[in-house]
């Protein structure tokens, strides 16, 4: 694979000839193999489909492009020509002539796509799950909900698929998944990239938003994928709007909520402590007027946009819908046109009521992204309660007209991530990235699912127009990684179970998730074994001549270490590592009888040196 997915990094490599898009398209279709079991996927197009557009870059410059040769993906309420729209519905499904505006300005720009993700289906839920093609799999525990509704979007972003992807936004869509998923999301003014080509939900809050790993690279797609659409009726002309100081409101702490997660409640604290370090002031806010415009989206009249979007198939195709999706959009028969009135007097007053409360005091908002995340099996025991509890901090952001960033935050002890959402008044998204990106780095270290590391410094070319809000940057977190967390033991992996590579899934699938990488103490040889798919490696320990091997430390649930243990072959098994910094660790070591006629390849410093380089030669 290349190092990186990054756009600047995959340019780089274009431009002096190290990548070529043939190769990084047959790279990436190998790593989506080995995601299958996510359930990302509703449509994966051909090789012969991307390489269509591959070829279509032929002739062209890297520099000409700004997007050139760089893959994304896109959620599968959103037209690609040529390839089924179902919004998560085969009983839905169409084959549209076009893409929808916002694709053809990124096909026009160089970008690849690889194929249509998973959602909730029509894009009703915040869980992810609710789809008849599987349930997607959060990228880190697939035990536990990947967000929604733009879930498939999202995973492939942070499981190194995609450089970016397309979502969509009504009620948190855009957000929830990069939040559970540990990638920045996007949310858009309402209006500044066009809908135009995408299946409604509530069409006049609904917007298209980013994934990506980095606020630079949604920067990047935002300056492609904008601009003014006559043909959708609620595309807005839009200047960048600045955020003039660093007064940033939070919620009155009696209107937090996280639903019992103590862990939640303390990294937010630790996310708002970061912004006040690099010279924020935090002000109290009264959310009230927020909160109670979020009950309007469900509880209030809006859901009968949702039955206008879609009605007319649902009475015709009951039985094609979701169940608990079924259940929400038949809710949208019920209002009547007074209440519909009312609904949206009663929205105007809290807006007006939100601006001369909390935004005559501050200049953007930090609130919690979610409260907590739930289990699949927690959601699917209590579906539409555990929903709504994920858009307590969302669902009023398309009515009251803001621009928001989601941002990775940090991690509980058990590996499951964090994020925040940075909000401001409307055209304030690139401000609101350039300060994402700096809280991003902050308070954490590593890209999505990757265990890839942070760019170091902030590309400022990536962030056009972007306001600089201070000269100071803001402190790294005294702790960042994840803990080992009770009832799960350290495990040390040295081949093809480490991150990316093709057992890693055997690790992630029994709910383990990486803690740190490290490498031996210097009294072990690695070899190639002879045999495979895929070529395993044995490590040794050797009493003279040994050397430092790079290996990581994945938590495993203790329960989960039997089946692990019963599936390893012979000559392979388990055993106590001495690591570097002094530290042991359960481990996979190999019987030295098996290592005679194998390939030393200790020089490699590591399995994932070793076998890049098998590869490329």
């Amino acid at each position: 694979m290349p190092d990186s997915l990054l756009i600047a990094d995959l340019r780089r490599g274009y431009r002096d000839g190290s990548l070529t898009p043939t190769l990084v398209m047959q790279r990436l279709a190998a790593v989506a193999d080995l995601a299958e079991s996510r359930n990302m996927w509703v449509t994966r197009l051909s090789h012969d489909q991307v390489m269509r557009y591959v070829q279509a870059l032929q002739g062209r410059r890297v520099d000409e492009l700004p997007l050139y040769g760089i893959p994304f993906v896109i959620k599968d309420n959103i037209d690609l020509e040529g390839v089924p729209t179902t919004a998560g519905c085969p009983g839905y499904a169409y084959t549209p002539q076009r893409s929808a505006r916002v694709v053809q300005k990124l096909l026009d720009a160089g970008a690849i796509p690889l194929g249509k993700t998973n959602l909730d289906q029509f894009a009703t839920g915040l869980v992810g799950i609710r789809s008849p093609y599987g349930a997607c799999r959060n990228s880190i525990n697939p035990a536990f909900v990947p967000g929604g509704s733009s879930s498939g979007s999202a995973v492939a972003v942070a499981a190194g698929i995609a450089s970016f992807s397309l979502g969509t936004d009504t009620a948190g869509s855009g957000r929830v998944p990069a939040a559970f998923n540990n990638i920045i999301g996007l949310k858009p003014s309402v209006g500044r990239l066009s809908t135009h080509g995408v299946v409604p939900a509530c069409r006049s809050l609904d917007c298209v938003s980013i994934f990506a790993l980095t606020a630079e690279d949604a920067a990047s797609v935002l300056g492609v994928a904008e601009g003014y659409d006559a043909e959708d009726p609620y595309s807005r002309k839009m200047t960048d709007a600045s955020i003039p100081s660093m007064r940033f409101g939070v919620p009155r702490r009696e209107q937090l909520q996280f639903f019992g997660d103590t862990e939640y409640a303390r990294l937010f604290e630790e996310a708002a402590r970061h912004l006040e370090r690099s010279g924020g002031i935090r002000v109290e806010i009264d959310f009230a007027p927020f909160l109670e415009a979020a009950r309007l989206l469900y509880e209030g009249p809006w859901v009968a946009e949702r039955y206008a979007a879609i009605g007319a198939f649902m009475e015709k195709n009951p039985d094609a819908l979701h169940p608990v999706t079924r259940q929400i959009i038949a809710g949208g028969l019920k209002p009547s046109a007074v209440d519909a009135f009312r609904g949206e007097h009663k929205l105007k007053a809290l807006r007006r009521a939100s601006e001369e409360g909390a935004w005559d005091e501050v200049d953007l908002i930090l609130t919690p992204t979610a409260g907590t995340i739930y289990s699949v099996a927690e959601v699917e025991a209590d579906p539409i309660r555990l929903n709504l509890t994920l858009g307590y901090y969302t669902n009023f952001m398309n009515f009251f007209h803001l621009a928001g960033v989601a941002v990775p935050a940090g991690f509980r002890a058990d590996g499951l991530p964090f994020g925040v959402t940075l909000v401001g008044p409307r055209a304030t998204d690139r401000a609101l990235l350039e300060i994402g990106a700096r809280l991003h780095r902050a308070c954490v270290r590593t890209l999505g699912a990757l265990n890839r590391p942070m760019p170091a410094v902030p590309t400022k070319a990536a962030l056009i127009a972007a306001v600089p809000i201070s000269a100071a940057p803001i402190p790294a977190p005294e702790a960042q990684s994840p803990r080992l967390a009770p009832g799960y033991l350290g495990l040390a992996v040295c081949g093809a179970h480490m991150n990316g590579l093709p057992l890693n899934h055997q690790l992630r699938d029994r709910g383990g998730y990486l803690l740190r990488t490290a490498r031996t103490a210097p009294r072990y040889r690695l070899f190639a074994l002879p045999g495979g798919p895929p070529i395993r490696p044995g490590l040794i320990r050797v009493a003279m001549g040994g050397a430092a091997i790079e290996v990581e430390v994945w938590a495993l649930p203790t329960e989960s270490l039997g089946s692990f243990a019963a599936g390893i072959p012979a000559p392979l098994g388990l055993g106590t590592l001495e690591l570097e910094d002094g530290a042991s660790a359960l481990g996979f070591l190999c019987e030295a009888y098996a290592t005679a006629g194998a390939a030393d390849v200790t020089a490699y410093g590591g399995w994932r040196a070793y076998v890049n380089r098998h590869e490329s030669s």
